[in-house]
């Protein structure tokens, strides 16, 4: 199950922070980058997702 704030690794090799989660766990906003001066918010489906990254 991913939740708000796991980490998480995307097919793509991009690292990012789950911010929301929608519906049944199928698409999820989640903020990339290395700061607040270079972070993106996307929108990615649970297919996009590799794994999640322990805490």
């Amino acid at each position: 199950m991913i939740k708000e704030f796991d980490h998480v690794i995307l097919k793509d090799g991009r690292e990012g922070a789950v911010v929301e989660v929608f519906g049944d766990q199928e698409l999820f906003l989640v903020d990339i980058g290395s700061s607040p001066a270079d972070w993106e918010t996307i929108q990615v489906t649970r297919d996009e997702i590799e794994k999640v990254i322990p805490q």
